[in-house]
């Protein structure tokens, strides 16, 4: 996977609650890198806002490997954790882990559904049982999404974790857990029953 993203950080020597309020009111973001050889320590440090939400505009930023110039000198590195506003999701704190090609990570990756229209064109509708699959692979092999083709299905089918097929190198996290950790990812039902079945999810998020 090549580096697509990148963003400009500044090592941050002020720490707790009061310095981190501070960069918030100046439209900036404390962050903090970690990892790498056993003999780095972790780095504070402060992105601009502005450039981050322009950067998570795009689903791809958070599975990709990004290039972080500090100062003169660039890291590569994943975001491991964002902590974003109760009201306005604005980040307020990020997670950067420091990588190579070869490190092994473990990522949640989005899934791309392909081949709906067709299912719907059939009276069907395809009901997802998770839009996101968490993942483990070297930074190398990170794929920026799972695609999953549901154009084939018929009414009735259900597609497992055990049944995707992944990219070279790609395994799940939940799979190496054993089979019994083989859980559905979408399965196909009549329009009317997905109609029903929405409705009644409806009503118990009411209810709660």
């Amino acid at each position: 996977m090549s580096t697509i993203y990148e963003l400009n950080a500044v090592l941050r020597e002020e720490h707790g609650k009061g310095a981190s309020r501070r960069l918030r009111r100046e439209k900036k973001v404390p962050a903090v890198i970690y990892g790498g050889a056993k003999n780095r320590k972790p780095q504070s440090l402060t992105l601009e806002l502005r450039e981050l939400v322009k950067a998570m505009e795009n689903e791809a930023f958070f599975s990709h490997v990004l290039t972080i110039n500090i100062g003169d000198k660039s890291e590569q590195a994943i975001l491991m954790d964002v902590q974003r506003h109760p009201a306005t999701d604005f980040p307020m704190h990020i997670d950067l882990e420091r990588v190579t090609k070869s490190t092994v990570v473990h990522k949640k990756v989005p899934i791309h559904f392909v081949g709906e229209e067709k299912v719907e064109k059939s009276g069907a509708k395809a009901l997802h049982a998770a839009n996101e699959l968490e993942i483990t692979c070297k930074v190398g092999d990170l794929p920026e999404f799972i695609e999953v083709d549901v154009a084939a299905l018929e009414v009735g089918a259900v597609l497992h974790l055990s049944e995707l097929k992944l990219p070279k190198g790609v395994s799940l996290v939940e799979l190496n857990k054993g089979e019994d950790h083989d859980s559905p990812v979408v399965s196909i039902v009549k329009a009317g029953a997905a109609a029903s079945a929405d409705e009644e999810d409806e009503a118990e998020d009411a209810a709660e």
